[in-house]
């Protein structure tokens, strides 16, 4: 006979995993983001280069450019896109609740950010490495003459970790100050409560170039982590991460094919069949995607191609002059490595 207890609870188990399919299903954030209009991006509450509003409001970064252009291919609209400023400590949960489409926020991608936190990361815009800001006065040239110096570091960062791990691993003493934000800890070191400041290396370039300091600081020279920053979403939203990852890849691709804002309108006219297909002349991409067909034009012709968002942002065109360094096109040296859009 059948014990019929166990088929019940079979059922409600199955039931169950419907229910709640569904509901992801129904929950899901590209339909969302259709529905209401505007994306919802968090993003640093301030980092130059990266995401920093102007005296009028008006926000522009690196960050914000991948936000914008998810606005640009989910939307039609760059424009159609909301930032909300957050700490290291409140970025991950404003993710975990909802508050927040997609993390845009500086955020280093790690083993357990992506799996045990219920969130994903869904690509790679900007690689990384941890560093370390002293004062010129000091005469320091290189990180093991830190022994003993005092360092200023931010709370709910990776930075922490590492480096007392490379100090440890080389029986160096030093003393940390923790600091509930960059900003807090920015303004401690430059008061000089701190020997040496520890950040990503683009955040110490960004600190320097915004406040005119880089007479009197340096950054050494020597980085002792990989910090590869991304975009992250919710788990399990697979549809989502998907537009969001090709979002990435569609500016990654058309400056591989030397696709411009200035130009792309003359490209939909090429005969090469991968760029017809990436600006949605040919269709299928917009349809694996659920998107308009030219979401992948949307973006280049309002945002430009990866390599101008860079430039424009943090490379030599801007405050910051950061060479192009592992963020580089893979034919050209570096690790930006688009995956075929077809």
């Amino acid at each position: 006979m059948l014990d019929l207890k166990r088929v019940l609870a079979v059922g409600a188990a199955a039931s169950l995993s419907l229910l709640v399919a569904s509901a992801a299903f129904a929950q899901s954030t590209l339909e969302t983001v259709k529905k209401r209009g505007h994306i919802i991006c968090g993003v640093n509450v301030g980092l130059g280069g990266f995401s920093l509003p102007d005296s009028q409001g008006k926000w522009a970064g690196l960050d914000i450019d991948m936000c914008n252009a998810v606005a640009a291919a989910v939307l039609g609209d760059a424009t159609k896109a909301k930032y909300v400023p957050l700490s290291a400590q409140q970025r991950f949960l404003a993710l975990q609740s909802g508050e927040i489409d997609v993390l845009l926020r500086n955020s280093t991608i790690t083993l357990q950010r992506d799996a045990g936190l219920g969130i994903q990361y869904s690509g790679i815009n900007f690689y990384d490495g941890q560093a370390f800001m002293v004062s010129k006065k000091l005469g320091v040239k290189g990180l093991a003459e830190l022994a003993g110096a005092t360092i200023c570091v931010a709370q709910g960062t990776t930075h922490e970790f590492n480096m007392a791990s490379w100090f440890r691993a080389r029986n160096l003493q030093i003393k940390t100050v923790v600091f509930e934000s960059q900003d807090v800890m920015y303004e401690a070191f430059f008061s000089g409560r701190c020997d040496a400041m520890t950040q990503d290396s683009s955040a110490l370039a960004s600190a320097l170039a915004t406040r005119g300091k880089q007479a009197d600081y340096m950054t050494l020279p020597e980085l002792i982590s990989k910090e590869p920053l991304g975009p992250f979403v919710r788990r399990g939203d697979d549809v989502w991460n998907a537009v969001v990852r090709w979002s990435l890849f569609a500016m990654l691709e058309a400056e591989e094919r030397g696709i411009t804002k200035a130009n792309v309108d003359e490209q939909l006219k090429s005969t090469d069949a991968t760029v017809q297909r990436l600006l949605g002349v040919t269709p299928g991409n917009g349809k694996a995607l659920q998107l308009e067909e030219n979401w992948a034009y949307n973006i280049i012709k309002q945002i430009g191609n990866y390599g101008e968002s860079f430039e424009r942002n943090v490379g030599q065109g801007s405050p910051l002059k950061l060479d192009r360094g592992a963020n580089a096109l893979w034919t050209k040296g570096g690790l930006m490595y688009p995956i075929p859009l077809r």
